[in-house]
């Protein structure tokens, strides 16, 4: 457990080492995100089941920087250690896969779930600017839920990936190209209600949306998808990447770049 300890401090101590990048950047994106769109053009749109606009936003960008953060903690880790050629030390360290996967997963929720906190943080005080009223959590035990189920699956979607990735082109490629349209399709900015019938059936199938939607429902209470099914959605997502991160894990690259 001692090792495991090591892999997990070490974790947590090296994003916040670069801690301008890893959360003050992101707060600054939740910032504008919320001042544009929440306050300024939230002005103008019209409120979702009783939900006024920049309420119905903040859970949205939460669990943006949530996964963005818990997906580049995890995979910058791997890169960065098949650059420096630290990646090998893992092959001979008392580790077993499992705490491997453990200690880099739960860095990577306690990144995106800090991220998330402060996101929350701003857009309850831009609600009180706005309303005069601070923002209230609906529901805590879902957003508890929904905020370790969305760190520890993008840890483990960033282990899996950095593992096959062969140079940092192709780990921005899926960023790009993969993972950033998915959570823009996921119902962060709108409902889908407002969207054709066809593209509501098509963004049911992608699972970021009943990830959003969870934890929006635990923050203020409204949802696009039925709790009975984003819990399940989840919990699948979960031990389908948790298996993937661990095949990786075992059949992927630890060379040096």
């Amino acid at each position: 457990m001692f090792a495991f300890w090591t892999l997990f401090r070490r974790e947590i101590a090296r994003f916040l080492k670069v801690i301008v990048q890893t959360v003050i950047t992101p707060f600054i994106s939740s910032f504008l995100y919320l001042l544009i769109f929440g306050v300024s053009l939230g002005r103008k749109m019209p409120s979702h089941q009783g939900v006024e606009y920049l309420a119905f936003l903040i859970p949205g960008l939460m669990m943006m920087g949530l996964m963005n953060n818990a997906f580049q903690n995890s995979s910058s880790s791997i890169v960065s250690s098949k650059f420096s050629g630290d990646l090998e030390d893992l092959r001979v360290a008392p580790l077993s896969n499992q705490q491997i996967i453990w200690a880099m997963g739960l860095g990577a929720l306690v990144r995106g779930s800090l991220v998330s906190v402060i996101t929350f943080t701003v857009g309850s005080l831009f609600c009180y600017y706005q309303s005069g009223s601070i923002l209230q959590i609906s529901h805590p035990l879902f957003v508890f839920y929904f905020i370790v189920m969305g760190g520890l699956i993008f840890g483990l979607l960033g282990i899996s990936v950095a593992f096959w990735a062969t140079s940092f082109d192709q780990l921005s490629a899926f960023s790009a190209f993969i993972l950033l349209p998915l959570t823009y399709l996921g119902g962060v900015f709108l409902s889908i209600e407002n969207l054709h019938p066809i593209w509501q059936m098509i963004s049911k199938m992608n699972p970021l949306l009943y990830l959003i939607n969870g934890l929006r429902y635990g923050v203020v209470g409204v949802s696009d998808v039925p709790m009975e099914l984003a819990i399940p959605v989840s919990l699948v997502g979960f031990v389908f990447f948790y298996g993937l991160a661990f095949f990786s894990l075992k059949k992927g690259s630890f060379q040096r770049w």
